[in-house]
């Protein structure tokens, strides 16, 4: 045999034989009349993400645990009845140190609030595997935690494969990889599953991402276990911002210390006759875990609030951080609030109170909070409209709507005599949460089931164009798969409005949902192949084929279209194609590139607009290593030189998800005819302007500046000056809470509350005489992050808070010269200075020990003006020194 050989034929069988000897690894058990006496450590470390240099809370307890056979099924030595004791447990800290007002660290025996865990607890195993933990009564829930965590320290396998195996974590997929005498347990911790526990957020970008691993390394000798050393960590952070978060980390090991002379195994022919031996009246204990959250003793309650605070008026600015944790402290009162608390506080409310009141109902969705709510609004009370489209527009926004929240505005929009802006926004929240509610798996539920095909029924019998318009922007916020016929009907058949709403419907489907169904009606509607459209809605239906993988041909088709249209059109869609090629997270962007390897394609004569101002484009705002978010516009102008319509937009991405924090659409009509560029038949028809807003992925009820020459000339007289309002107040944008069953007994509750007061105001002004237009949207807003993490046994408690404000404000400014052709137009994008602040507090308490650590920041981040693109920068210029002069 040569060297190689022999050397191949070592490998075979070093890998052999480790594989080999696993077969003498017996099924874990225990042997009659002996003691055996364990040594068990638990450590813990809760830790913040953000501030690693402020100590995290560690903890670490030590105690003995006595284990002896009671009985062994006859005939079948793998089921046994195990006794299994904790004693002298002793218990360390270490946060004190670090704690001016602490009591200083130490080890303590266990005192009254740990005498529990000295009661024995009785297992049945089956070959290995926990079938039932029995015990004589129920003890504190924490307690039986801790000792779900020890048992499931004793059940392994002994042979390698993946198999679905329930401990304290749930059901989930366990990976067993068997090396000689050792046994590796590896847990997939996504995979588990238990009872519900908490709530979350439905968009996941108001989440939380969680990052676990689970390893259990064994040390077998023949069939008894002679160490275990189990290693857990769990990183949780927001999704938005991975810096803010906790760590967590819990460590166990078992270590086999003495077996001594036990008492004899039990007599017994059943499981049954064996527990009535030892137990007076045995209780069955499931081994999964079984979470509870943590009673707040400091927490404010209601009556308190009502007898300090409810009468105060209080100057609600929305810009302001204070006036957005006001608002989630009000909405913790208001969820453990009884009804006539509540009620109370809505009647008894200073007027400028009762809107801020209402929304902190409606986001804190009790059972009290919404039958509170039911009682007070009045439907068919006009003095009451302002409030009612406060609480719809709260409803709308729900992160994690109820079926009773649908239930409630439905019953109210069945009441008669409604006002028509109030009737308009409660068909179109509908739809936001009907949505919500079908991302929730609740589709099924009758009351949602019913909307929907009320809807579809009322858009098909009514024949007001303005009424279709509502019911389409309600489909378009329950963006339902379901709904994709009944808006390609109407995108292709229906009129002028009906037409472009239905399409700004489709467009915010996501690419899966754009069957070849849908790209065929795009392309009859673009290429108007039965009738006409208007060029919005013809520029609608091409980018939908743009952005939703189309093929080269129908790149090619919109491509050699755009010399044949109007010069506004093709240099908007050219623009639109320029910005894909730019753009390196587009999907369509290597297709245009492969096309647009062809000369006779990829040409001056076809990429060039030598006419029209319209522009589309989007570039990145800010871009860190969680989120991108971007800044999209787009311009159309009419062929004589005016402002058709304008669209903002705002998204942000976030591993994986996607939002549309902010969308204004402005559109004016019949300008042409005032500048003398159209009939005046046709001035008072289609003279109007009007605004379209789409905020945090919910449609807001479309707002008209003016309809008409006449309109225009009475709002411009008894105009105040004051800006139209879009949307203002507050909002509840993250809640979610998440228990964390760790592997060592530990429990864990992830808590986030994150709140939004807003101030968005639009305004648009037409100065006749210098024909000059100038439109505005000011942002005003204040966003709170509280997150906390709760470590809870019942000898210890710890508590991780991250507590963030943080204060902005941007303006988004046009200004157009009408008299010149072609028409100048100056866009601004300025973002005011944004004032952020961060609080860390570590905190613990144990049974003879209470300390806690705070530490904070506070940051400027100047304002800026963001730039948009070259042609803008030049026609601003241009425009600024024309005012000056002046």
């Amino acid at each position: 045999m040569n060297w190689k050989a022999a050397s191949g034929y070592c490998w075979v069988l070093f890998f052999f034989f480790p594989i080999a000897a696993k077969e003498n690894l017996g099924t874990p058990s225990f042997q009659p009349g002996i003691l055996y006496q364990y040594k068990y450590t638990l450590d813990s470390q809760l830790s913040p993400l953000s501030r690693p240099s402020l100590q995290g809370s560690k903890m670490r307890a030590e105690a003995l645990v006595d284990v002896h056979l009671l009985w062994t099924l006859p005939n079948d030595g793998g089921q046994q009845l195990l006794q299994v004791q904790i004693h002298d447990l002793q218990v360390h800290d270490n946060l004190g140190e670090k704690s001016q007002n602490a009591t200083k660290a130490q080890s303590a025996k266990a005192t009254m609030t740990t005498k529990e865990l000295q009661q024995p607890v009785f297992l049945h195993l089956n070959n290995g595997k926990v079938e039932g933990i029995y015990i004589d009564k129920a003890g504190s829930p924490l307690t039986m935690e801790v000792r779900r965590g020890l048992i499931s320290l004793f059940q392994l396998q002994t042979h390698s494969g993946t198999v679905t195996e329930e401990d304290i974590s749930g059901s989930c997929k366990v990976t067993y990889t068997i090396s000689e005498d050792s046994v590796l347990k590896t847990k997939d911790l996504h995979s588990c599953t238990r009872a519900t526990f908490g709530f979350h957020s439905i968009n996941k970008i108001f989440g939380v991402l969680w990052q676990p691993t689970s390893k259990t390394h064994y040390s077998v000798e023949g069939s008894l276990i002679k160490t275990a050393l189990s290693e857990e960590s769990h990183t949780i952070s927001l999704t938005l911002k991975s810096a803010v978060g906790v760590n967590i980390t819990s460590r166990q090991h078992l270590e086999l210390v003495t077996q001594k002379p036990g008492s004899k195994e039990l007599p017994g022919k059943s499981l049954q006759d064996a527990l009535a031996a030892v137990l007076e009246k045995p209780q069955l204990i499931h081994i999964a875990s079984e979470p509870t959250k943590r009673i707040c003793t400091t927490c404010p309650k209601l009556r308190t609030y009502l007898k300090t605070d409810s009468k105060k008026k209080r100057k609600m600015d929305l810009s302001k951080a204070s006036t957005t944790w006001h608002f989630c402290k009000l909405v913790q009162m208001l969820r453990n609030a009884k009804k006539r608390d509540i009620l109370l506080l809505l009647k008894e409310a200073p007027e400028s109170m009762v809107s801020f009141y209402i929304e902190a109902a409606v986001a804190a969705q009790s059972t009290a909070s919404l039958t509170a709510l039911a009682e007070f609004l009045d439907f068919g009370n006009k003095k009451q409209t302002p409030l009612l489209e406060k609480f719809l527009y709260a409803a709308a926004f729900s992160p994690r709507p109820s079926k009773e929240l649908l239930r409630l505005v439905l019953d109210k929009l069945n009441e008669k005599k409604l006002d028509t802006a109030v009737w308009e926004t409660g068909v179109i929240v509908t739809g936001s949460l009907i949505g919500k509610l079908c991302q929730m798996k609740l589709c099924g539920l009758q009351e949602v089931k019913l909307r929907i095909e009320t809807l579809v029924q009322e858009l098909k019998t009514t024949s007001k164009d303005s009424e279709k318009v509502i019911y389409l922007l309600s489909l378009k916020s329950a963006l339902l798969s379901s709904s994709i016929p009944t808006l390609l009907h109407y995108a292709e058949e229906g009129s002028a409005a009906t037409s472009a709403t239905a399409l700004s419907a489709l467009q915010r489907y996501s690419r899966q949902h754009i069957s070849n169904t849908v790209k065929m009606t795009m392309k009859r509607i673009f290429h108007e192949v039965r009738r006409s459209y208007p060029k919005i809605s013809r520029l609608a239906a091409a980018e939908i084929l743009l952005d939703n993988d189309p093929s080269p041909m129908d790149f090619t088709n919109i491509l050699l279209a755009t010399r044949e249209i109007e010069p506004e059109m093709s240099r908007f869609l050219l623009s639109k194609m320029q910005g894909i090629l730019h753009s390196h997270h587009h999907p369509t962007r290597q297709l245009i590139k492969d096309v647009l390897k062809d000369p006779q394609i990829n040409n001056y004569y076809f990429l060039s607009a030598d006419l029209g101002g319209s522009i589309s484009f989007s570039r990145p705002l800010a871009v860190t290593s969680d989120t991108l978010s971007t800044f999209g516009l787009e311009l159309l102008f009419s062929d004589f030189g005016l402002l058709r319509k304008s669209v903002t937009s705002f998204n942000i991405l976030s591993h994986g998800h996607q939002l549309q924090a902010a969308q204004v659409a402005i559109e004016a009509k019949g300008f042409e005819g005032l500048m003398g560029g159209g009939s005046l038949a046709d001035e008072e028809e289609e003279f109007m302007a009007g605004m379209s807003a789409v905020l945090l992925d919910v449609q807001l009820r479309p707002v008209a500046f003016f309809e008409g020459y006449t309109d225009l000339m009475s709002k411009f007289f008894m105009s105040s000056g004051e800006p139209t309002s879009v949307v203002k107040g507050n909002v509840l944008l993250m809640d979610h809470q998440q228990a964390i069953p760790l592997q060592s007994g530990l429990q864990t509750v992830i808590t986030l509350q994150g709140g939004l007061g807003l101030d968005v105001s639009a305004d648009i002004n037409v100065n006749m005489w210098e024909q000059e237009l100038k439109t505005g949207i000011k942002t005003r807003g204040a966003l709170t992050i509280d997150f906390q993490a709760e470590l809870d046994a019942p000898f210890f408690q710890a508590t991780v808070t991250s507590q963030t404000g943080a204060e902005m404000a941007t303006n988004f400014n046009t200004a157009a010269k009408l008299s010149g052709s072609p028409v100048l137009m100056c866009l601004q994008l300025t973002e005011e200075q944004v004032s952020y602040r961060e609080i860390f507090t570590v905190s613990e308490s144990s049974a003879n020990h209470i300390a806690t650590v705070r530490k904070g920041r506070h940051n400027i981040i100047p304002g800026r003006e963001v730039p948009l693109h070259q042609a803008n920068s030049e026609m601003c210029k241009i425009l600024l020194s024309e005012t000056m002069k002046q």
